[in-house]
């Protein structure tokens, strides 16, 4: 009988197929005790399985590239974690097996981070996964994983590892549905990377039975099971009229009227530049630099490997803006070089520009890099620092960029709410801003982006996020300076005319985003967009200002 269920919608598209479920979890080894003889066998044994899972890991991330990679490489440094080990051994000292060493080790670990915080805790589905290979290959039992299937389906699972999600074959995987996770959680943003229709935060999915044929709307967030012919149909038409209206929006972003929003792509390294071209791109909107010290946590990479990397990314993109953000680390990228290992809560702790500030040395190394893969380049550069909560943040930002020659537009992330409240305040020291609408929402609504539980707070719709938007554009406005977006709200194309009509100056997005973003604002005039957003801002809900707007620009 047909049902219809809601999730949230994380990636476009419409998906019919049948449903494979997630390969089961690793089973819990038995309690074993083993001779004492044995020991340093069984200490080998472990640490041979943490180094293949850590390798495999890296190898699948550089199959993958781009965000994947670096989430990838930062899984494998989890793995490989130096007191993590040492556990492991201890126990298999006094008596377990390899596999049970492993999995007390990781148990205890794990119950340490659901305890520290909001950020950490959301790293806990990521432990999970590694150690489930681990302890997989020690007992020499398939990996959990991805089903293997002739025909394409639609994959449900209760959360999906970064690992699977890399290298899903799009070819097989027509969609996929999750019961847990958020629309920022890592397995949401590489769906979109894929241009894989998905569904997260969906109640009771892993209840759905083998086999059942599922409809998937990844714009909606709708799941209908078991759809009629008709439904399907109806589906199925508008998949096509969607990609219609693709193909029939190429050129710059702009609203039907002619008001410009330049539309740029988020990129993690240069293995992301390709496809932000093919794309359209109009420039870069978001360069996260992580992806280099993420390759050795102990040391910061050169001088040199890092101009290389940048000016690869500069030189594709000619006469075009391109906006890098220096080194995010902290919090959910702790680097042993830099972040501090006992801090309680490191989501609010020494991270972002604050980490930098503390190590003055690194942003200086990174500033000058910037300024020599720029030089002889027609690019237009513009740098801008993440984590800024006053103006104080600001202006040492803007000196330590004019102390290390950087001939460039400085700029400040909005992801903390002081910062949006205080928009006109940080002006006085930088040209631009940058909304990262997911951190805004996190810290706003004290709602961790990789807790499913608390989606429904990291929905971007929220009016209260809208209002902060609004707020630190009309202070760019009045300041004479620009606002974009650079947060996975904007991949959204009927949210992307609400922040058009808030105010909002450029959208920066996933590729694969672009074309369905083009294709929403040359359907409306500014005007529409405009009044739209005031229909949102006036709602007491998402839901309600996802409606609101919806009915604005329908004509409803």
């Amino acid at each position: 009988m047909e049902t219809t269920l809601r999730g949230v919608g994380v990636s476009h598209g419409v998906a019919i197929g049948q449903v494979r479920h997630m390969g089961t979890a690793v089973l819990e080894p038995p309690v074993k005790q083993i001779p004492a003889e044995e020991a340093e066998r069984e200490q080998g044994r472990a640490r041979q399985a943490v180094e293949a899972v850590a390798a495999d890991l890296v190898a699948r991330g550089n199959l993958a590239g781009g965000e994947a990679q670096a989430v990838l490489e930062a899984q494998a440094m989890m793995a490989q974690d130096p007191e993590l080990i040492a556990d492991v051994e201890r126990r298999i000292t006094v008596g377990s097996t390899a596999e049970r060493a492993v999995y007390d080790a990781f148990a205890a670990y794990r119950a340490l981070l659901a305890g520290a915080g909001e950020y950490l805790a959301g790293r806990v589905a990521d432990l999970d996964d590694v150690r489930n290979r681990i302890v997989a290959r020690l007992l020499g039992v398939p990996m959990p994983g991805v089903p293997d299937s002739d025909e394409p389906y639609v994959l449900v699972a209760r959360d999906l590892a970064p690992a699977d999600t890399a290298l899903l074959d799009p070819s097989l995987v027509l969609g996929f549905v999750t019961e847990e996770g958020g629309p920022t959680s890592h397995s949401a943003i590489l769906a979109r990377a894929l241009g894989v229709p998905a569904v997260v935060a969906l109640p009771g999915a892993t209840e759905l039975a083998e086999g059942t044929v599922i409809a998937v709307d990844g714009s909606t967030g709708e799941i209908v099971v078991e759809p009629g012919e008709e439904k399907k149909a109806q589906l199925e038409a508008l998949a096509a009229e969607r990609k219609a209206a693709l193909s029939a929006s190429t050129g710059p972003g702009a609203t039907s009227d002619g008001h410009k929003v330049p539309l740029l792509a988020n990129i993690g390294g240069p293995a992301d530049v390709a496809a932000a071209v093919e794309a359209g791109a109009e420039g870069v909107g978001l360069f996260r630099t992580e992806f280099l010290f993420l390759d050795d946590n102990k040391n910061a990479p050169s001088e040199e490997k890092q101009v290389a990397a940048y000016r690869q990314v500069l030189e594709a993109f000619p006469e075009s803006r391109v906006v890098v953000r220096v080194l995010d680390a902290g919090a959910d990228k702790p680097l042993d070089f830099l972040t501090p290992a006992d801090e309680p809560n490191p989501a609010l702790g020494v991270r972002g520009l604050r980490t930098l500030l503390d190590h003055p040395e690194v942003l200086r190394t990174q500033l000058t890099a910037l300024a020599k893969a720029a030089e002889g380049l027609p690019v237009y550069l513009e740098v801008m620092a993440p984590m800024v909560a006053d103006r104080a943040d600001a202006k040492a930002f803007a000196d330590a960029c004019r102390e290390a020659g950087l001939r460039a537009k400085f700029g400040a992330m909005v992801e903390i709410p002081s910062a949006a409240l205080r928009a006109r305040a940080i002006l006085q020291e930088v040209e631009f801003l940058s909304l990262g609408t997911n951190d805004l929402a996190q810290y706003t609504f004290a709602a961790d982006r990789q807790v499913g539980a608390v989606s429904r707070l990291q929905d971007p719709w929220q009016p209260a996020l809208l209002d902060l938007v609004a707020m630190a554009a009309e202070a760019a406005k009045a300041e004479g300076k620009s606002c974009g977006v650079c947060g996975e709200a904007a991949s959204d194309p009927l949210l992307a005319c609400v922040l058009t009509g808030l105010g909002v100056t450029s959208l920066s997005m996933g590729a694969a985003s672009i074309p369905y973003v083009r294709a929403a604002l040359a359907k409306y005039t500014l005007a529409q967009c405009e009044r739209a957003a005031a229909a949102a801002r006036a709602a007491d809900s998402a839901e309600e200002a996802r409606q609101a707007a919806q009915a604005v620009l329908s004509g409803e």
